[in-house]
């Protein structure tokens, strides 16, 4: 035995010194900035050898009295096993996403449905008062390549055009664009190894589970060890020395008071103070100043971070054309099936703008599916048709699993339904996108029967649980929120002649137009348009075609002996909808507004004004007709709406005059090159011009007013808008306008004020005198002017 044992010895002492020298090269390697563990999972034997190694180097360390070492070299070793543990524990997380209900619907790999998504580099933190289908629908008609895209993996690296590092990103994108899977998909390719190793801890917190700890008070530190027990033994000895990547999901959902201003500073990770606080030094880099952070949010609520906090601003654009066909093809297996959905889908333009929403994809997908593969006569062509069918579709599956039922019609529970459309139009009224227990129960939801109640909508409400936290509620998405509190105001009228909106309780034979008008109201009182989508789905449920797809929902006693929902209310009531939209299309200040009552129109299905407007531009007779305010408005709808992207806006297709170009200024704003040469403008309109440079949200680049004899007048109101930060404006034509020194001098100022987006300047064919003429060669000298 003992021979045996002594021929082995020097294998033995070979394979010893071996793993000695490895593991003294890693030990070596984990000094290093730079160094990264596998999260591969070792044998507990292996692990335990490692140990072993690692308490040797640190007693012949503080042998050699080189204790300072021996304690760096362990603070590393622990953070590396940290490290590995968090990665291990996010690539767990991450890996999967569920459709629908958290926990109870189904999981699927991220890699196997994930598409990459349009996101765009620049702008600002702005609130936009569009409502946020309306967002998408301005997007949708942007000319490519005006904003500078940027890869979701390259959040945090500069364009080439930056002069300066980029620690804060703040990424913002209407609900359901994709921007929290962005972040999941950033963090699981970090945690697997693949992108962006130079970041050694990365820490996703979401406001969503933030909120429920707003009322007591922690540490950072705290916070850290809260969410990410692994880190427990973490040593932050140098904040400088690894790279940390704090990641803030949700910021709209977000009720922190987030009191920038007020908030005292804090510097002391350790110090225990409330959640506003920390919060609030965390972006402002109090603490941890060398750490990345970025913010998502939807864009009403981007500001509430102070744009000094923020080094780049990106935009999640959703799918592209390109995209939302991979996406189609990636989530069908049968392919044939995939063809016919897409082939629907850019048949409506409206379903088709839709789908840059991933979520609305996912809706389209699964109800397209649906009716392809039982032979559904009827295909959705509109929005509300297309929720309509999502309800029932996700009413069947309930009924399909919790009681067993296989029958082809649908089984409405009312009851529920009621319960989730007044949660939806309560929440709606306050601006509340996620939910509490309390919320539910004031809606008669029982919050032990939450889950049986999302099961009933399957993946129309969903139940999201923080880890170590309470439960909060959301609805999918913010349309679907809108569908069903349209759905619950529309069936209040139809069941209980109970008026929600304006809260009161009709007659027997009040008609679904006095509901109408109120919508109507209360969505015009409503700037942010927090009610237009609202509207529309409403009108449109008043429309046969939803109303039968909805039957059973609405009580019989109403109905009578009468076998349709629609004969409840009949054409007359509709016909006095559309006629007092029209009344409010004239009278509508805002595009904005005035954009979706023409919707709304079409949700009734009446095309009068626009096919009035459509017959003028077949026929080429619009620069000779007078219009009526409900004309134009219908015009600028016809424009801003129409497939062709707004590149060049040409007045004289239309009417030459100062009335027209104000009247078509939501169209002049969206579009690139605006030509209004020889159209026989006064000054008057130079106002209008004004304003629309002074916008942050114009497109206009190109301007031509020669010909127009505006004078000096015209071009100081001109100016006004010119040295606006805001103006990016890069070519000019004022030739032949009659401007003089006066004029000259106007626009010398302006160049000063504003001299780095102007490029090109006309002016020949004025008569500016010597003094003009210097005072502008004089604006020329800086170093910052463009002008070519």
């Amino acid at each position: 035995m003992n021979s045996d044992l002594t021929r082995k010895l020097p294998v033995l002492e070979e394979k010893i010194i071996a793993f000695l020298k490895k593991e003294l090269q890693r030990l070596k390697q984990i000094l290093s900035p730079d160094y990264q563990e596998n999260i591969e999972m070792k044998s507990e034997d292996e692990t335990d050898a490692r140990e072993g190694v690692l308490k040797m180097a640190l007693h012949f360390l503080c042998k050699m009295e080189h204790k300072d070492l021996a304690d760096e070299l362990n603070d590393n070793e622990i953070n590396v096993g940290c490290q590995k543990d968090l990665k291990r524990n996010l690539k767990n997380k991450y890996q999967s996403v569920f459709e629908g209900i958290a926990k109870h619907g189904s999981s699927v790999l991220l890699e196997k449905i994930y598409t990459d998504l349009y996101i765009t580099e620049g702008g600002s933190g702005e609130v936009n008062e569009k409502h946020e289908v309306r967002q998408i629908e301005y997007r949708s008609k942007k000319p490519a390549g005006q904003d500078r895209p940027i890869k979701c993996v390259d959040i945090f690296k500069p364009s080439s055009i930056q002069d300066k590092s980029i620690r804060r990103v703040l990424t913002k994108g209407v609900a359901g664009i994709g921007k929290t899977i962005s972040v999941h998909k950033y963090i699981l390719d970090w945690a697997e190894g693949n992108n962006n190793q130079d970041i050694k801890f990365i820490f996703p917190l979401c406001f969503r589970e933030l909120n429920i700890m707003k009322e007591n008070e922690y540490s950072l530190m705290d916070l850290l060890h809260h969410f990410f027990p692994e880190l427990k033994e973490f040593k932050f000895v140098c904040q400088k020395k690894y790279q940390l990547l704090f990641v803030l999901d949700g910021l709209d959902e977000c009720r922190l008071q987030l009191d920038f201003q007020g908030n005292e500073s804090l510097t002391d990770m350790r110090a225990v103070k409330s959640l506003d606080v920390i919060l609030t030094n965390l972006i402002k880099g109090n603490l941890f100043s060398s750490a990345l952070l970025w913010v998502t949010s939807r864009p009403a609520a981007a500001g509430r971070i102070p744009a000094e906090c923020v080094d780049l601003v990106t935009e999640v654009q959703g799918f592209n054309d390109v995209q939302k066909e991979e996406y189609f093809r990636k989530r069908i297996s049968d392919q044939s099936c995939a063809s016919k959905i897409i082939s629907h889908i850019k048949s409506s333009r409206s379903l088709h703008i839709m789908c840059h929403m991933p979520v609305f994809c996912w809706i389209a997908a699964m109800v397209l599916q649906m009716i392809y593969s039982t032979g559904h006569k009827q295909i959705p062509k509109t929005l509300t048709e297309m929720y309509t069918f999502f309800l029932m579709f996700q009413t069947r599956q309930r009924s399909a699993k919790f009681d067993n039922l296989q029958d082809p019609e649908v089984q409405w529970n009312p009851e529920l339904i009621l319960r989730l459309g007044k949660l939806a139009y309560e929440q709606l009224e306050k601006g509340n996108l996620i939910f509490y227990e309390e919320d539910l129960r004031e809606c008669g939801i029982d919050v032990k029967e939450a889950t049986v109640c999302s099961g009933m909508c399957t993946q129309i409400f969903r139940e999201e649980s923080g880890i170590f936290l309470g439960t909060v509620f959301c609805f999918v998405h913010l349309s679907i929120q809108e569908y069903l509190a349209a759905l619950y105001a529309f069936l209040m009228m139809a069941n209980e002649r109970n008026d929600i909106i304006s809260a009161q309780r009709a007659h027997k034979k009040t008609s679904m137009a006095i509901l109408h008008k109120s919508a109507v109201d209360k969505a015009l009182a409503y700037d942010d348009g927090r009610f237009d989508l609202f509207l529309r789905f409403l009108l449109g449920l008043s429309l046969e075609s939803n109303q039968t797809l909805l039957d059973g929902l609405v009580s019989r006693r109403q109905v009578g002996c009468m076998d349709k929902i629609s004969t409840l209310f009949g054409l007359a009531d509709n016909d006095k909808t559309i006629r007092y939209i029209k009344d409010k299309i004239r009278e509508a200040h805002s595009s904005e507004r005035m954009i979706n009552l023409f919707h709304c129109l079409n949700e009734l299905n009446d095309h009068s004004l626009l096919k009035e407007i459509q017959s003028f531009l077949s026929a080429g007779k619009l620069s000779k007709a007078k219009l009526s305010p409900g004309q134009w408005s219908a015009l600028v709808f016809v424009l801003l709406t129409s497939d062709q992207n707004l590149d060049v806006f040409d007045l004289k297709k239309f009417i030459r005059s100062d009335e027209a170009l104000l009247r078509l200024k939501p169209v002049v704003e969206e579009s690139h090159t605006t030509l209004l040469d020889s159209c026989g403008l006064t000054s008057q309109s130079c106002t209008t011009l004004a304003s629309i440079l002074c916008k942050e949200s114009s497109n206009l680049r190109k301007l031509d007013l020669s010909g127009n004899h505006i004078g000096d007048a015209g071009v100081k109101k001109l100016c006004s808008g010119l040295k606006n930060p805001n103006c990016a404006l890069e070519t000019l034509s004022l030739s032949g306008c009659g401007v003089t020194g006066e004029g000259y001098a106007a626009l010398a100022s302006a160049l000063k004020s504003n001299p780095s987006h102007l490029e090109e300047l006309d002016l020949r064919g004025n008569d500016p005198g010597d003094s003009g003429v210097k005072l502008l060669t004089s604006a020329l000298t800086n170093q910052k002017c463009k002008l070519r």
